[in-house]
């Protein structure tokens, strides 16, 4: 027994120090991306050296693959957590309620951060393929939320859309919750879920969203078409592959053109996707300009202008560019692309203000609609990842509409 003892102690001790680089590990790869994490870095911030973390995970990959499993067994015991009532509704509260608790500790220092699953995919073989098979696992029992006896969704694809969408939610509220106390976690679940179940619209609303324009007019702008061309092939490598793992050879090499063609449009790498984001944020103004300078009721701009965006990620000048490079980019920099942001929610937070008072829309919170609004926008880029078989002319109604109308709509 008393061979056992040291034994049990030294086993605890390494697992509480492998718990403590993942934890440090999952930080840093947060914002610098799995590219940018060094063991070093680990190291440093949980006073080790580099060898010593080397006795815990062999290589950088190694480190990355384990962050990564560890935060999606996290969510599965969320999502394991909210599968027992048996009413849909009752569940999508219970999982949200659940995911904004373990947000209020992490914030809280009480909890290491979740890992952000977006850069999944700048991950090798066979790394990519171990963690995306455990994504896929979580994904399917999130998807079981909306299974009931009695509530069946007409086909998997609406139900993986709606997943999807769902995901999306919690994602991006890394970018506007911690503009709130802790404290106001309990009223922000109660307005995020009455958005998500119910939706925006109107009780007696219709879903008929009109055409602003020819979507491909959306990126029209100031820009030549040459480097419009060197943007899009950008955006697109970039939301592939992570903002790190988009060399300069591989955006080049899609073009077939030189480095040099590249740094004549881009003095560096930053600079290029700030023009990525700067192209996003031109296409949303314009969706939003042509929506309310057009006639009728809100609800008709609102769902025109989300319906319009969506699609334009399927379309030959899209996709806009996704919002998980702002971790790669420096501090200064990020923080200037996050008021863009901001300033595009705020404009779909005053259609949504300007929609209650006419009683085209429900009465929401403008904010938390317009946050939730730009997520769903955002994450229509990743949807062929989902369902590879979509076509543009369906994707309004199977991804924007359950934002706008409620992810219980029919």
């Amino acid at each position: 027994m008393d061979q056992e003892q040291p034994i049990s102690l030294s086993k605890h001790r390494f697992a509480r120090k492998k718990d403590a680089i993942i934890a440090a590990a999952t930080g840093i790869m947060n914002r610098r991306g799995i590219k940018g994490m060094t063991l070093a870095d680990v190291a440093a911030s949980v006073d080790l050296i580099t060898t010593s973390v080397t006795y815990y995970f062999r290589k950088k990959e190694d480190l990355a693959v384990a962050v990564l499993l560890r935060s999606i067994e996290r969510f599965d015991a969320l999502i394991a957590g909210a599968l027992g009532p048996a009413e849909p509704r009752d569940r999508l509260l219970a999982f949200l309620d659940r995911y904004l608790d373990l947000d209020a500790r992490i914030r809280d220092g009480e909890e290491a951060p979740l890992a952000i699953f977006s850069d999944i995919r700048s991950l090798n073989e066979p790394h990519q393929s171990t963690v995306m098979a455990a994504y896929r696992d979580l994904f399917r029992k999130i998807r079981s939320l909306f299974a009931a006896p009695h509530y069946e969704w007409p086909d998997r694809k609406i139900a993986t859309a709606r997943t999807h969408m769902l995901l999306e939610q919690l994602y991006w509220t890394v970018t506007w919750l911690p503009r709130y106390d802790v404290d106001d976690y309990g009223r922000l679940r109660d307005r995020m879920f009455d958005i998500l179940a119910n939706g925006v619209a109107a009780e007696d609303a219709v879903w008929q969203p009109g055409r602003l324009a020819d979507l491909e007019h959306l990126a029209d702008g100031a820009r030549d078409s040459q480097n419009d061309t060197f943007l899009v092939a950008a955006t697109r490598l970039i939301n592939q592959r992570g903002y790190r793992g988009a060399s300069v050879e591989k955006i080049s090499a899609q073009l077939n053109v030189t480095k040099g063609s590249f740094y004549h449009h881009n003095e560096a790498k930053d600079d290029l996707v700030v023009a990525c984001f700067e192209r996003t944020f031109d296409v949303m103004r314009r969706a939003q300009r042509l929506a309310i300078d057009g006639r009728g009721p809100v609800w008709g701009k609102l769902s025109a202008a989300a319906s319009a965006l969506v699609e334009f990620q399927l379309c030959e000048r899209g996709p806009l560019l996704r919002t998980s490079a702002l971790a790669a980019l420096p501090e200064t920099i990020r923080q200037d692309m996050i008021e863009q942001f901001n300033r595009v929610s705020d404009r779909f937070a005053a259609m949504v203000s300007d929609g209650i008072a006419e009683r085209s829309l429900r009465a929401v919170d403008p904010f938390v609609a317009a946050q939730m609004i730009n997520a769903t926008l955002n994450g229509a880029a990743d949807l062929r990842l989902y369902l590879r078989d979509i076509d543009r002319p369906e994707i309004a109604a199977l991804y924007a509409k359950p934002m706008l109308m409620g992810i219980f709509s029919r």
